[in-house]
Parts: C-alpha cells; structure tokens; sequence
C-alpha cells in the first residue's frame, strides 16, 4: 500500500514536470513533498535530468545550417504547389457524386438485366452495387470535402508541452 501511495505522488511529479496538473493537486503534491524523503529524491532527479537535457547542445557547421535553410526557401513553392487546391477540392467531391448517382441509375434501370445475364439474384446485384459502388462512392463524396480541414488540424501543435514550471 504504501508503494502504490509514492507511485502516484510520482506520477503527479510528472504531471507537475509537464505543467499537466491543477493547482488543487499541485498543493497538495507541495504538502506531501515537505515530508516524504522518497518523492523529494524522485523529484531531484527529475529536475536534475531535466537541466541535464537542458543544456545539451552541439555545434552546427554555419554552412550547413544556411545550406539547409537555401534548399528550403527553395523547395518550399514546388511543396506548396503540390497541394491540392479547393478547386480540385471540388471536383473530386462532384465525381464522386456523379458516380454514387450513377450507380443508382446502374442499379435501378439495369440491375434485373445484370442478374440475369449473369444468372443470379436481382437483390445479389443491388447488394453488390450498393456495397462495392454506391457506399464508397457516398464516403469519398463526405470524405473528401473533409480533408482540408482535417489535415490543417493536423498540422497544429501545441506550444510549450515540454516546459519545465518555474514551481520547483
């Protein structure tokens, strides 16, 4: 019992390390750390690794780094070219509901010939053309207006995830 109690004052240390913690159990992780020698050490070790990491550093050739930052600036329009733009946008989306609504038509004006000239069911045909047809066509026509969106949101990142609080 008493292992699992340090075990979570330990990983509220983390939390606080990360700046993931409420000041409510901030508090009360600052009471516990005044008299549990164990978590004070887990504590110092964290900082310690922490400023460790801190100042680790290397020296870059200056050449290099303006070599890497040329290549960039120049590779940059060819990037952004590449990207698809809202009018391509578009047209993939009107595809797509062209095909859901000619797979419609297929299924409603020639789905008993099909079954026929293949010897099967009509409802078999109206399956497979609903399942292999009609749904993707349907999910690439919602899709696809999605992407955008969802790759911007991608995209975003969160600043200041590895600060260390100024608390300790």
């Amino acid at each position: 019992m008493r292992n699992d109690h340090h075990e979570s004052f330990q990983r509220m240390i983390d939390e606080s390390l990360a700046g993931d913690i409420s000041a409510e159990r901030e508090q009360f992780l600052r009471e516990h750390l005044d008299t549990c020698v164990p978590c004070q050490e887990y504590l110092s070790a964290n900082n310690k690794v922490i400023a460790g990491l801190g100042g680790f550093a290397f020296e870059v050739n200056p050449t290099l780094n303006a070599r890497v930052l040329a290549s960039l600036k120049q590779h940059a329009p060819q990037v952004q070219a590449a990207q698809p733009g809202r009018r391509r946008w578009v047209l993939i989306s009107v595809a797509a509901a062209v095909l859901t609504v000619c797979g419609s038509f297929v299924d409603l004006q020639f789905g008993d010939l099909i079954a026929s000239a293949f010897d099967i069911q009509p409802m078999q045909v109206r399956q497979g053309l609903l399942a292999f047809w009609i749904v993707p066509s349907l999910c690439v026509l919602l899709l696809f207006p999605l992407l955008p969106l969802l790759s911007k949101a991608g995209t975003r990142q969160k600043k200041g995830l590895y600060e260390t609080p100024s608390i300790f």
